[in-house]
């Protein structure tokens, strides 16, 4: 149940409400061009990793110590009994 002091902020708030302006609510055309730059900058920075990513090497290439290990013919090693 609502007690009468919580009522009677309700009501002072609904009248608030009711008070602003509908149009100094909404973002505006600020708000959409700050949007469009942020969106800008972000399609540019992932166009940038793109093509910064495509110039990685992903395949590793080997030492030229290992290279001699693994040329190496292996032994087996002796089986515990």
């Amino acid at each position: 149940m609502m007690s009468a002091t919580s009522t009677l902020a309700l009501t002072h708030f609904v009248t608030l409400a009711d008070s602003f302006d509908k149009d100094k609510v909404t973002p505006g055309v600020l708000g959409f061009i700050v949007f469009a730059l942020i969106g800008g900058a972000v399609w540019l920075l992932m166009k940038s990793m793109n093509k910064q990513m495509k110039k990685v090497d992903f395949e590793e290439a080997p030492e030229e110590g290992e290279a001699a290990a693994s040329a190496a013919p292996t032994v087996p090693a002796p089986k515990a009994g």
